[in-house]
């Protein structure tokens, strides 16, 4: 079966979701951050995921975050719709929901239990018929799900082409996977950004940060022009900023919040609870982090051209 590759290259923005002081979505600000985004460069859009705190959003608050950031992109860049839910009725509802506000790009999240239960909660999903899917490969302890399972997946439903790998350790399971779907299985990496240099010399299409727009965005077109030295010595610099807000989940968004707010595109960096705490000494070491990445944004908007 021959597929046609998802055009998904570059930096793909996986958004926080913005919240008032009355625990609100802020959709201004979302726009805000979207429009920023844009100006960078990226590629596309991810929302709502798992940086968007998605299990504290509700049905309604997810189709609206969808729908405002359908509204600021246009048709400029690929959109794509997380459906991650662990009942599957729930699943299918929010996907058949995304499909009829005009969303067709979508993120399969599925628990693993075993092979028949997964491959029957992706299957039952496809056939709503939705027109692009990205399945997310997510273990962060382990290699994540089976080379021959993604494969089966791939030779037998047309509209699966993109696999978002993030297990632990990812660099060989990307080129495993490349391999054996020829290149056509359009891969990108998340959680494994530290390891972004070595993802794209394995020939990953994309990785899904969450902050650091013109920083991720410079690093890539670094590499593309083939000035791997140049791509290398950017992404040292932010390499300890990421040891600090890679520790956890909830600390990334905690960190990536605080970014947001720090550049005037987010008005609080509130997060929802249930989530770990950010005490007193996280926000003086993630404030001297964020000096550092206004620092080098600011430099590159010196030396490049920005939309």
């Amino acid at each position: 079966m021959k597929k046609q590759l998802f055009p998904l290259k570059g930096i793909v923005t996986v958004l926080n979701t913005p919240f008032t002081k009355y625990n609100i979505i802020d959709h201004k600000a979302l726009k805000q951050n979207v429009n920023e985004a844009l100006k960078a460069g990226v590629a596309g859009f991810l929302v709502p995921a798992m940086a968007s705190e998605v299990y504290k959003l509700s049905e309604n608050e997810r189709l609206k975050m969808i729908e405002t950031v359908l509204e600021a992109v246009g048709d400029q860049v690929p959109v794509i719709a997380g459906a991650g839910e662990t009942d599957l009725l729930k699943s299918k509802k929010i996907l058949g929901a995304y499909i009829d506000i005009g969303c067709e790009n979508v993120l399969f999240q599925i628990p693993f239990k075993n092979e028949e239960q997964f491959k029957n909660h992706f299957m039952e999903l496809a056939s709503l018929d939705p027109k692009m899917i990205m399945l997310q490969d997510w273990d962060a302890s382990g290699y994540g799900l089976e080379d021959e399972l993604i494969y089966d997946l791939f030779e037998n439903v047309e509209a699966f082409r993109c696999l978002k790998i993030e297990t632990v350790p990812a660099g060989v399971k990307y080129s495993r996977i490349l391999k054996l779907t020829s290149g056509k299985l359009n891969i990108s990496g998340g959680w494994a950004v530290s390891q972004m240099i070595e993802g794209l010399q394995r020939g990953v299409h994309a990785f899904m940060p969450t902050g650091m727009h013109y920083i991720y965005t410079s690093i890539y077109r670094l590499f593309e022009k083939g000035e791997m030295e140049k791509a290398e010595v950017l992404f040292h610099k932010i390499l300890p900023i990421l040891a600090f807000s890679n520790q956890h989940l909830d600390i990334s968004i905690h960190f990536f919040k605080r970014l947001l707010f720090r550049q005037g595109i987010y008005p609080t960096p509130n997060v929802r609870e249930p989530i770990l705490p950010f005490d007193k000494l996280h926000q003086e070491i993630a404030d001297k982090h964020i000096d550092l990445i206004l620092y080098h944004e600011n430099e590159i908007k010196k030396r490049v051209k920005f939309s």
